[in-house]
């Protein structure tokens, strides 16, 4: 699709051989395309369709140019809304439409995917065995007062945004002996929020809106430790809303709510979303941006792991 017209490439179709009369319809993300005939639910109207995290950003309603929010779970998912404005990245983002409300202007939004952030917590219980369910990374990280210098980069099949480098690979760094497992388990959780923060510097430079608060969901953002470091992290608040483990699912209903008129508008959503958290940055700037310098070093010593020629 042509994210200008909203109408299938015609240069991209003559590229891959594909005839356009086999493509469906290209469609708003919220207006009645069917009604269904199974007697269970018979006529019940389908009215809502939307991308896995284009509908969490709809479901955390971020319908203003700048906002965003973050889904943490097996990776970690940033999108950013630009409203109607196309914007091309240069700076290793995906340029997407967000979303289509009927027959208003298309809106669209800057996306960074990381590939691994839960899942590094699954890999210390799993192939590690340094704890026993996913929970106890939290306490274990609690027993150390920081990361003792330990940072984590998870590039264990690559980086994804904004560094796009496939022969990365995972690398441990600044070991002492004075380095433990809390220590490990404290840079794991980092890695999440450092890995954020890249994406939304990236963002920033791109949209040129610098934000305001990030918005978040997933299992991970159960972890108060991760929350508030990546408060600190970002200088930015944190907040957490009522709703957080089925965003994408409410989005969905939100988009087919609004077709359908059990919704009167953005108005209407913005009233039904909730705040249950807001972490606040508590992090010296000095210390702040040491820690992150230092983790985009390590980040470096990630890079070109995978490589063609013999050593």
């Amino acid at each position: 699709m042509n994210l200008s017209s909203l109408s299938w490439d015609q240069e991209m179709l003559d590229s891959f051989g594909v005839p356009k009369a086999m493509l469906p319809d290209i469609r708003s993300s919220s207006e009645v395309y069917a009604r269904i005939k199974e007697p269970a639910l018979k006529d019940v109207p389908v009215a809502g369709i939307l991308g896995d995290q284009q509908a969490a950003l709809v479901g955390q309603t971020c319908f203003r140019p700048g906002e965003a929010k973050n889904t943490y779970g097996t990776g970690c998912f940033l999108l950013m809304n630009t409203g109607d404005r196309l914007v091309h990245s240069k700076y290793g983002l995906l340029t997407t439409t967000a979303y289509k409300l009927g027959e208003q202007p298309v809106q669209y939004a800057l996306e960074g995917s990381i590939a691994v952030t839960g899942a590094l917590v699954q890999w210390l219980r799993d192939n590690l065995g340094l704890i026993q369910k996913s929970s106890d990374i939290e306490p274990l990280a609690h027993s150390v007062g920081d990361n003792g210098g330990v940072y984590f980069v998870p590039a264990f099949s690559g980086l994804y945004a904004p560094y796009w480098k496939d022969n990365a690979r995972g690398v441990i760094a600044g070991l002492t002996r004075y380095a433990n497992k809390g220590h490990i388990a404290r840079a794991v959780l980092e890695a999440t929020a450092f890995q954020t923060r890249d994406v939304l510097e990236a963002m920033e430079k791109d949209s040129t809106i610098k934000l305001d608060a990030l918005r978040t969901d997933g299992g991970m953002v159960e972890d108060d430790l991760l929350m508030q470091f990546q408060a600190d992290i970002l200088n930015l608040p944190v907040v957490r809303p009522v709703t957080r483990d089925a965003t994408t699912a409410l989005g969905s209903a939100y988009a087919a709510g609004l077709a359908v008129k059990y919704f009167k508008d953005l108005d209407d959503l913005r009233a039904n979303w909730a705040v249950d958290h807001i972490w606040k940055p508590n992090l010296a700037e000095s210390k702040r941006e040491e820690m992150y310098c230092l983790w985009k070093r390590a980040v470096t010593k990630s890079f070109d792991w995978v490589i063609q020629e013999n050593c």
